[in-house]
């Protein structure tokens, strides 16, 4: 085994990033459970009514956007427990952590349309995608553009994939 500056089985690396997963997913689905609930309600506001063709176009992508995102955060869930005991776990990680990837995205998705819609209706003004792209900027910058950042310029470390067998990374991710 290669020196990765931890002394784990391919399985216990397994078990250790899937742990990690299941604390990040925590994070992520107590906020999109919130939005979401709160998306679920606007729609039994009397205001709502008001709204209009495009604030209600607004509406019904984000509330699909969030729905989206509930079941790619959630899906790692249905990964694990459909795939339990079938000795899959390093791919069980690998699918989960696309899956969350693709639920952040979702998320910021959803997220930024929440928003739209709702400086749209507080605004009256042309300013609210202005706003809005700010704070998209910001989320990319925070969840993706420093990550790479870091990973980049931590690059003369060796990752975790660099301590498996080069036969296995040189397999595709999920493959028996």
């Amino acid at each position: 085994m290669a020196d990765s500056g931890r002394d784990e089985t391919a399985e216990e690396r397994a078990d250790r990033k899937w742990g990690d997963l299941l604390q990040e997913l925590r994070v992520a689905q107590t906020g999109v459970q919130i939005l979401f609930g709160f998306l679920l309600a606007v729609v039994f506001q009397q205001r709502f009514t008001s709204l209009g063709d495009t604030d209600r176009a607004i509406y019904v992508t984000t509330v699909v956007l969030g729905a989206a995102t509930t079941g790619a955060l959630i899906g790692p869930v249905s990964f694990h427990r459909m795939l339990a005991g079938q000795r899959l776990k390093p791919q069980t990680v690998a699918w989960a952590s696309r899956l969350t990837v693709i639920g952040l995205v979702l998320l910021l998705c959803t997220v930024a349309c929440s928003l739209l819609l709702i400086l749209r209706v507080a605004l009256h003004s042309a300013l609210a995608p202005w706003l809005v792209a700010g704070v998209v900027c910001w989320f990319v910058c925070c969840w993706f553009v420093l990550p790479a950042f870091a990973r980049r310029l931590h690059h003369d470390r060796p990752s975790e994939d660099h301590d498996r067998p080069s036969e296995d990374r040189d397999r595709p991710a999920g493959g028996a």
